[in-house]
């Protein structure tokens, strides 16, 4: 009976993975841990915090379950368990953020970090579990997760392949290796289909994909300090002649690079990533603060590239996205300690929106670019058009006057005061013009969406002129 006991208390003292690889692990009973020397009131704290972790993820509250998890790390450091339920916590969470759909944000916004974030916590817990417990197949599957999550698709598969060498016959790793066997398919066909043998000197570390638009980063660290680089030919210079080598060498690969980097970063004129907020006019400028994880992760995408996208507002009349919205620049990117950024950005060009999915928990858009209808070159329509444009200047610059000469003997203070004239632009955009004038006043969502949607410069700028008037004499309704 001794021997028994003994064998019995063994194997509780290391509790067996679950079967199911997306349920968590229990924790073993505080008195076992008490027999190997452990506080007994300590690790009972640890036992009620993983319960409750347990309890939450099941739940679906992740972020709680990972508030417990975190407490009971705290108290007994690099414990296989809880850095397993941990990892697989954080895996839950970025699925969540992408699979949410942008409906459900736009009604409910949420707070935190983005979902590659959430990824890569995920896979430093899980590389700790496996020089843990090396000779666990749910060791593997954690970090072969966590890498497919962050599209690291090779580091992926040799993990699997590994954990298969501790377990050849793991139905876990094996399920695991043939789904991403499928996820990688089209990248495998890719590979059949190159011609030239290349060295790791033309290769990106993270992808491991061919270089495209090489550039030379202030440090030689990341990708291992994960310092955020927004990396692109504005914020650092191409390496020309790695460039030149490389698309005489692979040109095929380059072009489909090329191809691959533009469907991602959004660098084609029919394809939109939507921040869903309010209605933007072209010229008019703002700050933004983005703490949306959904959001953190789409700028970090449009900074890779030419740092535009759309801004739009839910259209009241159909409780969806409005059908027109305004392309804006980010002029200035500053990301904060907390993951968040702060933005500055300027509308630019108006577009209409075809169709738009969610892609990662955002939306994106199929767009079509707006424009007035504009006068013949050269025809009366045309230097009337001008001449209302300038006799509207003088107006604009009498009106920014009299807004200053108010502001300091405080009667009132308003965004407008701080417009210069010298920003005004010319009248022979009398388009660009009329929306400078309308970002002036202080208009209404509805009445800045209905001013987006009209096609008539003129007589855009006509309301302008009428909104203005009504505003110095100070009897405007809002």
């Amino acid at each position: 009976m001794a021997a028994e006991s003994s064998s019995s208390s063994s194997s509780r003292l290391r509790p067996p993975v679950g079967d199911d690889p997306n349920d968590v692990e229990e924790f073993p009973p505080p008195v076992e841990e008490a027999e190997m020397g452990f506080s007994a009131e300590k690790y009972s704290k640890v036992f009620d915090l993983v319960r409750s972790g347990n309890r939450a993820f099941r739940g679906k509250r992740f972020e709680e379950a990972i508030s417990f998890y975190s407490k009971a790390q705290l108290l007994k450091p690099g414990d296989p368990i809880i850095l397993s339920n941990r990892s697989m916590t954080f895996c839950r969470i970025n699925q969540f953020l992408r699979e949410r759909s942008a409906t459900e944000s736009e009604h409910q916004a949420l707070n935190g970090l983005d979902p590659t974030t959430h990824a890569e916590l995920a896979l430093k817990d899980a590389e700790k579990v496996t020089n843990v417990r090396s000779d666990s197949p749910k060791s593997y599957f954690l970090k072969a997760n966590a890498l497919i999550l962050l599209e690291r698709y090779e580091e992926a598969k040799e993990a699997l392949l590994t954990g298969l060498q501790v377990d050849p016959f793991s139905p876990l790793l094996q399920n695991c290796l043939q789904n991403l066997e499928r996820i990688t398919t089209v990248s495998a066909e890719r590979v059949k289909r190159r011609k030239v043998e290349r060295t790791d000197d033309f290769e990106c570390t993270l992808c491991l994909k061919l270089l495209y638009e090489p550039v030379t980063t202030p440090c030689n660290k990341c990708p291992m300090c994960r310092t955020v680089l927004f990396i692109s030919p504005r914020t650092h210079p191409i390496s020309v002649t790695l460039n030149n080598i490389i698309q005489k060498n692979f040109p095929e690969e380059y072009a489909e690079r090329k191809s691959e980097h533009e469907n991602m970063t959004y660098l084609g004129v029919d394809l939109m990533p939507l921040f869903v907020m309010d209605v933007v006019l072209p010229c008019q400028k703002l700050s933004l603060n983005i703490f949306e994880p959904r959001y953190r992760l789409m700028v970090r995408r449009v900074m890779e590239g030419n740092h535009r996208m759309g801004m739009v507002a839910i259209d009241p009349a159909t409780g969806t996205v409005a059908d027109f919205a305004c392309e804006v620049e980010i002029l200035e990117c500053e990301p904060l300690p907390d993951g968040r950024f702060f933005l500055e950005v300027e509308g630019r060009r108006r577009f209409h929106i075809l169709r738009s999915w969610d892609q990662d928990g955002y939306r994106v858009a199929e767009v079509e670019w707006v424009q007035d209808i504009k006068p013949p070159e050269g025809s009366v329509d045309r230097e009337d058009l001008i001449q209302m444009a300038n006799g509207a200047a003088e107006m604009a610059r009498m009106w920014i006057r009299r807004a200053k000469e108010a502001t300091r003997i405080g009667r009132r203070a308003r965004h407008s005061e701080l417009i210069e004239a010298e920003g005004m632009p010319g009248p022979q955009d009398p388009e660009k013009f009329s929306f400078w004038l309308l970002n002036l006043l202080n208009l209404r969502p509805s009445e800045r969406l209905e001013l987006l949607r009209l096609r008539d410069t003129r007589e855009r700028m006509r309301r302008g002129l009428i909104l203005l008037r009504a505003e110095e004499q100070g009897c405007r309704v809002q």
